[in-house]
């Protein structure tokens, strides 16, 4: 006789409904289908992503931070398109395809910068900041009509939430409010407006991007992949919230043990470390491991009240835990008050196998002797905090490790082999438990654009 089924899914404490609309895991019945594996590496359904998915969704193209003064801008590429972001005179932020009408060509070649107007530079035509043609060399010479209108740069509808650039390549896309499933002032309460791009790297892996986000929308596979983290992630006391139009989010309680873990009382290293990252002395510590999270947030309260940082409308967990959130379709942010991974599951432009994990590392950089960069960012040494000047844009070719810590390296080497995995005639779809709820939802709303739903 088979088990009885009673894995009932946590519910964080920290997320009361009244404050964050919570939803939780067992709100709704996705049921209990799998999805066909050819998604993962069929080139038709490739394509049929690019014409249903890609060129009709919002995508987050990047932090408002990076557009400070007019004339910054920036680009934003996403499978055979790029997109220039920029902010105008008028201090309004536009979106425009990088095509120069002339021609064709690409009209700019470096991904981020400050401009006066664009000029292409294969003939010289320029452009304004809001997109109009500027200038045409030898205009003269155009026969009557031919340039009648004086052909603009064509625009993107660009909208702005939380910090946060949004693009649409739809002219028909319905407004950003109506396809934002979180609650309301959620992202807003971590301030992500007042961090700074410290760090940008992107890396192509050897998988389908949907692999990708498979692998991050869940905690399921952290006893096995990273045993590291055992001892300060309580993965199976992760709470997974769904929510409208394909958004998602994992409370992972963080300076607490996995109820894998034998020993349950001791301050072990991790533990011992996270409290000397957060700022207590692990030395003289007198409490016991689950004490720890808890001492943690309130050290991290107390400080946050003296530097004045408005943490007051986030909970203490939020203080703590990682708050990993999934905006629909390809972007999983880790939320903490002090920084952000801003994490884009980017597609390959031709082939379904490969995609780029394209990361920002956002920070608060506060003027504080005490206020030091937290540990668990993975910022190299040297790494220039300041705010004052936006990192570059680095890239890390196809077979390389992309250096981003341990435990994204972990990742990077195990999708390849799950995306080959995939490819077997023996594959006949994934089977997903409750603790994979997040992965059932994400394919879910993928059909309905798929399918024309949407």
């Amino acid at each position: 006789m088979a088990a009885k089924f009673e894995y009932t899914p946590p519910v964080n404490p920290d997320a009361p409904e009244d404050s964050l609309e919570h939803r939780s895991a067992h709100d709704v019945d996705l049921g209990t289908g799998r999805v066909d594996a050819e998604r993962y590496y069929s080139k038709a359904f490739m394509q049929k992503e690019w014409e249903q998915l890609w060129t009709r969704v919002w995508l987050i193209a990047g932090p408002r931070s990076d557009l400070e003064e007019p004339g910054d801008y920036f680009t934003f590429d996403v499978g055979r398109e790029s997109i220039i972001v920029a902010l105008g005179n008028d201090n309004q932020v536009r979106a425009f395809y990088n095509v120069c009408p002339h021609r064709g060509n690409r009209l700019v070649l470096n991904e981020q910068g400050c401009a006066e107007r664009f000029t292409c530079a294969f003939h010289s035509w320029s452009f304004d900041l809001d997109g109009k043609c500027a200038s045409i060399t030898d205009e003269e010479t155009f026969r009557p009509g031919v340039i009648e209108g004086r052909p603009n740069l064509k625009s993107v509808k660009v909208e702005e939430k939380a910090g946060l650039i949004f693009i649409n390549m739809d002219e028909n896309a319905p407004p950003l409010a109506e396809r934002f499933g979180l609650p309301d002032g959620y992202l807003e309460g971590y301030q992500l407006d007042k961090m700074k791009v410290v760090r940008h790297v992107v890396s192509e892996w050897g998988a389908n991007w949907k692999t990708g986000v498979d692998a991050f929308y869940e905690v399921y596979h952290l006893h096995a992949v990273h045993p590291q983290t055992s001892t300060v992630m309580d993965d199976f006391g992760t709470q997974n919230d769904i929510y409208p139009h394909g958004f998602s989010r994992m409370i992972v309680p963080l300076a607490k043990k996995s109820p894998r873990v034998d020993d349950q009382a001791s301050v072990d290293p991790g533990l011992a470390y996270m409290l000397g990252e957060a700022g207590l002395d692990p030395e003289v510590y007198d409490g016991d491991a689950s004490s720890v999270r808890k001492d943690i947030q309130a050290f991290k309260r107390k400080r946050a009240d003296d530097l004045g940082l408005g943490w007051d409308g986030l909970v203490d967990g939020q203080l703590t835990d990682s708050w990993a959130t999934g905006i629909f379709p390809n972007v999983q942010i880790g939320l903490h008050p002090e920084g952000a991974f801003l994490m884009r599951f980017m597609p390959h432009p031709t082939d379904p196998e490969r995609f780029y994990y394209d990361t920002i590392t956002l920070y608060r950089p506060v003027d504080d002797e005490s206020w030091k960069v937290p540990d668990w960012m993975g910022l190299p040494e040297g790494t220039d905090v300041s705010g004052d000047v936006r990192a570059e844009r680095g890239f890390v070719p196809f077979g390389e490790a992309p250096d981003l810590g341990l435990v994204l390296d972990q990742d990077s080497e195990l999708l390849p082999v799950v995306q080959k995995g995939i490819r077997s005639r023996a594959f006949e779809g994934p089977i997903w438990s409750e603790q994979e709820l997040r992965l059932r939802h994400f394919h879910a709303e993928l059909d309905l654009y798929m399918n024309g739903k949407k």
